[in-house]
């Protein structure tokens, strides 16, 4: 079954002096980058995902360095990269295509906003058929607040992988390197 690796979203606002910082994006981006030596050593394709929003948003704006692919990706001038507007890494964009035109069974998902573009785009991959894994360490999410209450980002995290299991083998990037 032919993989692909789906980066999403790991772009500048969402790190350190980025206008939507997260928690630990560090973390999640050292074992991208462990992810990507893995693929590059399959000749598996790598997607990049890349959010750009309208001028109008706080975040991910058109022409500042925050809408940036992290420098720390191994993204090349032959990189296949998808802009999208939406969380959902598929709606209005050219994913599907590409994944058909690489001839991709299986996604393996990570990236930024666990809460919301990963959770979205893994529901989708999984309505698609392509069998998407998590990669749960190479993501990364932010406290988010509910009724005068703050949620902690670690709980954050917990509460949407575990429920990403009932639509994608969700796995740390330690057992997804040793069983591939």
């Amino acid at each position: 079954m032919k993989q692909a690796l789906l980066i999403i979203d790991v772009q500048n606002d969402y790190f350190k002096n980025g206008k939507m910082e997260l928690v630990n994006p560090d973390l999640a981006l050292a074992k991208t980058n462990q992810l990507e030596d893995h693929f590059i050593q399959n000749n598996l394709p790598i997607i990049y995902i890349q959010h750009i929003n309208p001028a109008s948003a706080s975040f991910f704006q058109e022409n500042t360095v925050g809408i940036e692919l992290h420098p720390q990706l191994k993204v090349t001038d032959q990189s296949l990269i998808v802009e999208k507007h939406f969380p959902n890494s598929f709606l209005e964009t050219n994913l599907q295509a590409l994944l058909q035109q690489h001839q991709v069974e299986q996604l393996v998902m990570t990236g930024m906003m666990t809460h919301i573009c990963i959770d979205s785009g893994t529901r989708a991959a999984k309505e698609l058929g392509y069998q998407p894994i998590v990669i749960a360490d190479a993501t990364a999410t932010r406290d988010l607040a509910h009724d005068g209450k703050t949620v902690k980002a670690a709980d954050v995290q917990t509460a949407f992988l575990s429920a990403l299991g009932f639509f994608a083998t969700v796995q740390n990037t330690a057992d997804f390197l040793a069983h591939s």
